[in-house]
């Protein structure tokens, strides 16, 4: 039977009861509790356990296309750490005419030494070369709570009284910071939002009002596809993502020296004198130096073993690395691997080459530090 009118509160798909290996599965005998939730977001809430979803990223953008018929504010929230990895392209196809609010979360990743107005400027110029023009740009963690007083305000002055949606990618930490929200403006003292550090948790609209009128939305993250997180297994995961402030690492390098993080990525430096690089990576993740003469054989015998994540044999599993190379040119420069972390070099005049595997995106940019 299914129950049209009940949905998860945990991530907002539709409740059924017939079949345990479908989406929206709960046991009969859940029905008559007060708060549903399925099987899948008990387990994940529980026992920290993910089932693979049936939803294509098809699916997802369908959910996500009706915004902008809507007369709403938009919330778009991106992964400081990752910001080029969990940023979502053309989302002025899905918010319309609507104003679109930008939200850095995870920003206690970011070092202190990092200039919070630096950042923010960094942020809103870089939206603008991206083709969105967002009426304000916030650094928040929604872990911590930090930032969101300052944010509940803002929205409270743009929204008019309208809806809120909230977007994003995957894993961006959407419903962390909705979480947040009505723990801090509401009489809800429990996480309604599953929420984890694997990708796609929510899987449908989830509505939780904010008066009479209007609610606060919570979308399904879109896949990015090129970011890390879809490359590694559980374990795997839990390494590269960062957990508390990150620590940079410095290493003095002389030409023709090889950096492996983990077994996932590689950064060659081939010419341009000794100089430091500074390694903006999760605490958890091994870096390994050696020399690029050694490097194709270390890696052929110690990936999965000394170089990981991945372990054991998931290593066949990963995509073949591809390498990406460049002269950095002008001044302090972060070569970024999407959804793993970044590589500072600080003075023009390198060329290096940066591997992940296939599928993986590579970047340039002015550095955020």
């Amino acid at each position: 039977m299914s129950h049209n009118e009940i949905r998860c509160i945990g991530c907002g798909v539709e409740i059924q009861t017939e079949d345990k290996n479908k989406l929206g599965f709960a046991p009969p005998s859940s029905l008559e509790k007060e708060e549903i939730i399925c099987q899948r977001c008990f387990r994940l809430k529980n026992y920290n356990e993910i089932q693979d979803v049936e939803l294509t990223d098809s699916d997802f953008i369908r959910i996500l296309n009706g915004i902008g018929d809507k007369d709403c504010l938009v919330i778009k929230v991106v992964d400081i750490f990752d910001f080029s990895g969990s940023w979502l392209n053309g989302l002025n196809r899905f918010v319309g005419k609507n104003k679109v609010l930008l939200v850095g979360n995870k920003a206690d990743l970011i070092p202190k030494s990092v200039k919070k107005n630096r950042l923010t400027q960094w942020m809103s110029g870089t939206a603008k070369r991206w083709g969105l023009h967002p009426v304000g740009v916030h650094l928040i963690s929604a872990a911590k709570g930090t930032g969101i007083d300052e944010l509940a305000e803002t929205i409270e002055k743009l929204r008019e009284g309208k809806d809120v949606y909230v977007v994003g990618c995957t894993n961006v930490g959407k419903s962390t910071f909705i979480n947040t929200m009505i723990k801090r403006y509401s009489e809800e003292n429990n996480n309604i939002i599953t929420t984890s550090h694997f990708p796609g948790t929510t899987l449908d609209l989830i509505q939780i009002p904010l008066d009479d009128e209007s609610d606060l939305i919570d979308t399904p993250g879109i896949i990015n596809h090129h970011q890390m997180a879809h490359f590694v297994d559980k374990k795997g995961l839990k390494i590269i993502t960062p957990k508390k402030e990150i620590k940079p690492m410095v290493y003095q390098l002389n030409e023709s020296q090889t950096l492996f993080f983990g077994g996932l990525a590689r950064f060659d430096y081939l010419e341009g004198g000794r100089r430091s690089f500074t390694c903006h990576f999760s605490n958890d993740l091994s870096i390994h130096r050696t020399k690029q003469e050694n490097a194709d054989d270390l890696y052929e015998r110690q990936a999965g073993e000394l170089l990981v994540p991945p372990y054991g044999e998931q290593i066949n599993e990963l995509p073949k690395l591809v390498k990406h190379e460049f002269m950095i040119k002008e001044g302090k420069t972060d070569i970024v691997y999407s959804g793993l972390g970044w590589i500072t070099v600080n003075d023009p005049g390198a060329k290096i080459v940066a591997y992940a595997p296939k599928g993986v995106g590579i970047t340039l940019r002015n550095s955020i530090i």
